[in-house]
């Protein structure tokens, strides 16, 4: 974890070592001075969030107890940091437990004695669970079979002071994952994107598709008196045309084939299920182009192929863009002056009174 942690650009880690090949927590985050840990064990880290600009809040990651004898443990480690602190709090992760028999579809019914249990804990610890958007299942087993079972055992728990501080928060189902559990993403509030100004360039991700080959083919060979310049020309012309649709819209393209895997999720014939598998192939391949998209941009040609690891690649991207932005300048008084303070303004004065007194030395 500490080599992904490097590899991400991250200052912090916390992290709590698996027993044999089951178990294991990790939380990673940007800035080491924003989190301080308060506890930690098998199944939870829990701790402080502090960012300027906005009131301190606790995050605990859980991972509730797989052994359904034992899920009373989960409910007592609950209880127990709900009573350390009375700061704005959430849970997130894999509880293991539901809050309804709606919470899961196929297979037997859930224990009543666990879902009172798991229900009592969340009235006594005083939290409300997070609407997830999306499919609202994030475990499954047994697709496409008469035991096909699915569950919604991932979740977000918060209390109503954190709710207060983040009131347009969201909760994704992440659906797609090869997983048998889908990644949820809680996202507290919305950040400001910069986007970044497009160019054509030859996309390695490209050489994927059979159609590319055909495209170079028909353009070098298509027509006749055109000398090589010419040729290069209308063959990147034509690239970047068919290009659009393979790496520009790697999001619509996700979009599209996720929005029609979930129209299919709840059918149980034959034909939706097959169609449910091609589509899991094709995203899982538009997945694929889209790491090698941005690991081109990344520039880290070191790391093996097969790594999955389209996170960093994107992180080391938008790292080396950001290298080149100006957020803020310190003035002769020694202020920090950012955009809001007319930033673009006094770098033109800036500039401007370096030019007359270059002007008139000369």
């Amino acid at each position: 974890m500490d080599k992904v942690r490097r590899s991400l650009g991250f200052d912090g880690l916390i992290s709590v070592d698996a027993i044999g090949k089951s178990g294991g927590l990790a939380l990673l985050w940007k800035i080491k001075d924003q989190v301080t840990l308060y506890s930690m064990s098998k199944n939870h880290i829990d701790v402080e969030i502090s960012v300027d600009g906005k009131d301190k809040w606790r995050l605990t990651g859980m991972y509730g107890e797989p052994d359904r004898q034992q899920r009373w443990r989960t409910w007592e480690l609950l209880r127990n940091l709900a009573r350390d602190s009375n700061l704005p709090w959430c849970i997130i992760g894999d509880l293991n437990n539901v809050l309804a028999q709606q919470d899961k579809v196929g297979g037997a019914p859930y224990p009543n004695w666990l879902v009172e249990g798991f229900n009592e804990v969340v009235r006594d610890i005083g939290v409300f669970d997070l609407e997830l958007i999306g499919h609202q299942y994030t475990w499954e087993r047994g697709r496409g079979t008469d035991g096909w079972t699915e569950v919604r055992l991932d979740r977000a728990l918060t209390n109503e002071s954190w709710l207060h501080l983040f009131p347009n928060a969201k909760l994704y189902n992440m659906e797609g994952a090869s997983s048998d559990h889908s990644p949820i993403l809680l996202i507290p509030e919305d950040r400001v994107k910069y986007v970044a100004q497009k160019r054509f360039r030859f996309e390695n991700a490209w050489l994927t598709e059979p159609m590319c080959r055909q495209l170079v083919v028909e353009c070098w060979e298509g027509e006749d008196g055109i000398d090589i310049q010419g040729k290069i020309k209308n063959c990147g012309d034509s690239l970047s045309q068919w290009g659009k649709e393979i790496t520009g819209k790697f999001s619509d393209r996700i979009r599209g084939c996720k929005l029609e895997m979930k129209k299919l999720r709840k059918r149980r014939d034959e034909v939706s299920v097959q169609q449910y598998k091609e589509l899991k192939d094709t995203l899982i391949r538009i997945l694929e182009q889209r790491e090698i998209f941005w690991r081109q941009r990344s520039k880290q040609l070191w790391l093996q192929s097969g790594d999955k690891n389209t996170r960093f690649f994107h992180a080391s991207a938008t790292v080396r863009r950001n290298m080149n932005q100006i957020f803020r300048l310190k003035n002769g008084e020694g202020r920090w002056i950012d955009w809001d303070d007319g930033l673009a303004e006094h770098i033109t004065d800036h500039f401007n009174h370096l030019f007359t007194a270059t002007r008139t030395n000369w």
